[in-house]
């Protein structure tokens, strides 16, 4: 007989690197897309009408607006539409309104997510203000243009300071958010009491008037507000006689940005506290 021997195994094909050890690729952007999604779908997906709601709700703020003061008043303070003005100071402080309100409870909203590793509470931060700056800027253009169409004025549109304006609002309402997510986050209450302190912000902004009505001691008072600087920045781009020497953008970008970096560095900081109460 003859012994046969066995044959020899195949070669194992060389080791490969652990796919955990490779960086995933525009995960984090993936992350915040899905959550943005996820915002959509809860937002506007589950009430009739959906994004709708998001157009009428300014629309009729601003019609109310202009339907009362002209029932009081001759005309605004600039020019000679009603909707025009009361637009041009409404949009901008409802962007901000947004932003700065959803930010502040991303992490709240998100919460349940939050405890996949995948997620993180910067993610859900920048979904919820990706999603308020575009859905603010498209109901923005929409309005301006209906109200430009509607009125007929021949105010002469001067692009940049009104995009300088919203993007402003814009970076200040995602620092004031930031700042307040994680002080709702580490006490409660300061939700209740932020809504209760700024109930006259709407009155303070600049908004229904403009700067140069104040008296001159309301003018040295609030001009330490950076939304009534937005509002006029908005109507320079709208009024071209409208001057405005008062607005600083170095003040009011210095001050979003330090709100900004201050709210960073807190919820770097607290973040597990806040997700394990």
């Amino acid at each position: 007989m003859t012994s046969t021997t066995p044959a020899a195994p195949p070669a194992m094909p060389p080791a490969q690197p652990p796919a955990a050890g490779r960086n995933r690729r525009f995960a984090s952007l993936r992350t915040i897309a899905a959550l943005v999604l996820r915002e959509m779908s809860t937002r506007y997906g589950r009430t009739p009408g959906g994004y709708l709601w998001a157009i009428l709700e300014p629309l009729a703020a601003i019609l109310f607006l202009s339907l009362g003061f002209s029932l009081v008043m001759r005309s605004p303070s600039l020019g000679t539409s009603f909707l025009l003005f009361y637009a041009t100071g409404y949009l901008p402080f409802d962007l901000y309104n947004a932003v700065g309100n959803t930010t502040a409870r991303a992490v709240k909203f998100s919460k349940p997510l939050l405890k996949f590793p995948a997620v993180t509470w910067l993610d859900a931060v920048a979904a919820r203000f990706l999603l308020n700056l575009l859905t603010g800027t498209l109901v923005a253009i929409l309005l301006v243009s209906a109200v430009l169409f509607v009125v007929k004025s021949r105010a002469v549109l001067d692009l940049p300071p009104a995009v300088l304006a919203m993007a402003l609002a814009a970076i200040l309402g995602l620092g004031v958010g930031t700042l307040n997510c994680v002080l709702m986050g580490l006490y409660p209450l300061w939700e209740v009491a932020w809504s209760v302190i700024t109930k006259p912000l709407f009155l303070a902004s600049g908004v229904l008037y403009i700067y140069e009505d104040l008296p001159p001691l309301a003018q040295d008072i609030l001009w330490y507000n950076p939304l009534l600087h937005i509002t006029g920045l908005m109507r320079t781009g709208f009024y071209p006689t409208y001057t405005a020497a008062y607005i600083s953008v170095p003040f009011v970008l210095f001050t979003s940005l330090i709100l900004l970096a201050l709210g960073l560095v807190l919820m770097g900081r607290y973040h597990r506290d806040i997700l394990n109460r």
